[in-house]
């Protein structure tokens, strides 16, 4: 579990005071990775102080992370510096804290982060690292996983030592979220409510989450006369607690087959989620009438056909990567699931999306 966090409107400016007690000295810096669209935003980046050897890297986010970027980083990181830097903060959505995790865990890790892939192959701990959303949804900020897109999968690097030593949620650094990007990453939260709690890993310590965070889902997405504000803080905290749900169960079908999405065709896992749980009505029938409300409250159309002009190929590895997350399967249908879970099956629901 992240075992500090700090919640509240304006407390990104306790920044500096969080980080001062941490710095190792004039020779190990802090890395800032900072979601691009923040470039020139002197709004944030100016409260974002640098001393001695601190760095600002600003990350792109048009496609999902790769694990040849995570190593890039950490070469860079290791060419330019002659110790290991005092800290990692991730400042903007999912992809950024995912790329935060990950460049702390393969600073003290040997290797290549495609090695890493899956579940509880870390055998040191990261070094400190922070992670401060700019966007809500994700979970990112909570979870034990970081997901990469590797050379032959995309899948997270799970560990007990992925989560951010510290986590700053500051409801007032996501108001200039466009409308889509916010549907789509509040319903990454959403699913991963849905998946929990119908989940056979459901447990007391996830199901109390997940129920909280399904009910501030209801809230912002179907109620009414909700200030920006409200809404803000609200999907903030359902983040949080949709996060610490699939912490301690797990996700399902929705991001099993949305990995095989990203992992062809690049399509971003918050679309991806919602393209593909718009079919899933066999598998969360209440879950998905619901996300249709929600669709048609916020006048959100999703892209349509994405995969029809593929071929049996393509279709394949998307079913590949789908069918390697076995414990997303288990805990949607249970130990026996390939019994139910055929490649016909995953080739029928793929077409059509």
């Amino acid at each position: 579990m992240v075992s500090r966090v700090v919640f509240g409107r304006g407390s990104f400016n306790q920044l500096d005071e969080i980080l001062a007690p941490m710095r190792k000295g004039r020779n190990a810096p802090f890395i800032f990775y900072v979601d691009d669209v923040f470039k020139g935003n002197h709004w944030l980046t100016s409260r974002i102080t640098l001393s001695y050897k601190d760095k600002i890297v600003y990350v792109p986010t048009k496609e999902e992370p790769k694990t040849s970027q995570i190593d890039q980083y950490v070469e860079d990181i290791i060419l330019a510096h002659s110790e290991l830097p005092s800290g990692i903060i991730g400042i903007g959505g999912g992809i950024v804290m995912d790329i935060a995790k990950a460049v702390s865990l393969m600073l003290t890790n040997k290797g290549e982060s495609k090695d890493y892939q899956g579940w509880d192959l870390i055998k040191n701990p990261a070094i400190y690292h922070v992670g401060i959303p700019t966007i809500s949804g994700t979970g990112a900020e909570v979870s034990r996983t970081t997901i990469l897109t590797g050379p032959e999968r995309k899948l997270g690097i799970n560990s007990d030592y992925t989560p951010f030593d510290q986590v700053i949620l500051d409801p007032e650094l996501t108001k200039d979220v466009p409308k889509d990007q916010w549907f789509y990453t509040g319903m990454d939260c959403f699913v991963h409510c849905v998946e929990s709690l119908n989940g056979t890993y459901l447990n007391a310590f996830s199901q109390s989450y997940g129920e909280k965070a399904f009910e501030l889902c209801q809230d912002i997405f179907l109620g009414d006369n909700l200030s920006e504000k409200d809404s803000q803080d609200k999907l903030m905290m359902a983040s949080w607690h949709g996060g610490m749900s699939i912490a301690y169960s797990q996700v399902g079908v929705a991001h099993a087959l949305s990995y095989g999405l990203g992992y062809l065709l690049g399509v971003k896992h918050g679309i991806g989620n919602c393209i593909v749980f718009d079919h899933l009505e066999e598998f969360y029938p209440e879950g998905v009438v619901m996300f249709k409300k929600m669709k048609a409250k916020h006048n959100i159309e999703l892209p349509q056909g994405i995969c029809a002009d593929l071929d049996e190929q393509q279709l394949n590895v998307m079913i590949d990567v789908a069918l390697s997350l076995e414990p997303l399967w288990e805990n949607a249908i249970g130990k026996n699931w390939k019994n139910k879970i055929t490649r016909e099956k995953l080739m029928t629901l793929y077409k059509l999306m």
